[in-house]
């Protein structure tokens, strides 16, 4: 099983808000017919009643590589994550102004074989969770920033629509040819 787990290319998305990760991760694990890794963020915030902390975000952190390392072990060839630790590390950052050790420590080691970076270039889409309607593209560069101070293979993701998850298959089936 090891050998199998070894062999699937693992697959971020990452982005502003309302940019289309989680319709994207959906949409392309019914195109590979495999997984995709929801993200958790989404369930724990709408279990807590107060303002969430730093300690909230590491866990979310920590239960998302949990959930991942699960659904490896029924990925077909590809799996797809609707957010990773740079995604909470800027986030703890952003908000925090100081990021837990443990993402930090854990970025490297589970650095993904492919990033999706998701322009924002679609209409802003408010609700219960998103903060940052007007900052889109501060995090984009952000994002890019943190991707490329860690060597990250990535592709920026543009297009409307299903223009945009050609896109998104278009760059997959290109970097999957050369590996």
């Amino acid at each position: 099983m090891e050998e199998k787990i070894n062999k699937i290319i693992r697959i971020a998305l990452i982005g502003p808000e309302s940019t289309a990760k989680s319709t994207l991760s959906e949409a392309l694990s019914k195109h590979y017919k495999t997984v995709w890794i929801k993200e958790y963020s989404r369930e724990y915030l709408s279990t807590i009643s107060a303002k969430y902390t730093l300690s909230d975000v590491l866990i979310i952190a920590k239960t998302q590589l949990e959930q991942e390392k699960k659904a490896l072990q029924t990925a077909n060839k590809f799996i797809f994550a609707d957010t990773e630790l740079i995604l909470s590390k800027v986030w703890c950052e952003d908000v925090f102004k100081v990021c837990p050790d443990w993402i930090l420590k854990n970025i490297l080691p589970h650095k993904y074989d492919l990033y999706l970076l998701t322009y924002p270039d679609l209409p802003w889409e408010e609700d219960t969770v998103r903060e940052n309607g007007n900052r889109r593209h501060f995090f984009y560069d952000w994002y890019e920033k943190e991707l490329k101070a860690i060597n990250a293979n990535y592709i920026v993701i543009k297009g409307e629509n299903e223009e945009r998850q050609k896109n998104c298959i278009s760059a997959i089936e290109n970097f999957s040819a050369h590996i």
